[in-house]
């Protein structure tokens, strides 16, 4: 078993989501069972998948749950760019939301790599 708020992955994905709530804040109400709720539900599944996985005995498992999380990331990535699309978001945030994504995915991706050595 690992602590996840030792990772760094998890720390950054924390942090991302804490952002997603403040960003969705914004968002039309008419949406909030809508893309709101869903882009809410896939950014909070990457650090919970990443704990998840910590929390199992095998690292075939962490693997596996951190394999989740990258998911999880590409889809947040694709809902940002919906919201750039229905003009929720600018051009500006989609890309800074989309550039930490690509590196949390790429530090996921490296301790996948440390784990299945």
């Amino acid at each position: 078993m690992r602590d996840y708020k030792k990772i760094n992955a998890w720390k950054r994905s924390h942090r991302f989501v804490l952002g997603i709530y403040t960003l969705t804040e914004k968002f039309p109400s008419d949406e909030k069972f809508g893309i709101i709720s869903q882009l809410r539900r896939a950014t909070l599944s990457i650090p919970t998948n990443i704990a998840e996985g910590c929390g199992r005995s095998t690292e075939r498992e962490l693997a596996r749950f951190m394999d989740i999380a990258s998911g999880s990331a590409s889809e947040v990535d694709y809902l940002l760019y919906l919201a750039m699309e229905l003009k929720y978001i600018d051009q500006e945030k989609y890309g800074r939301a989309s550039n930490e994504l690509t590196e949390i995915r790429k530090m996921i991706s490296g301790y996948i790599k440390t784990v299945r050595r």
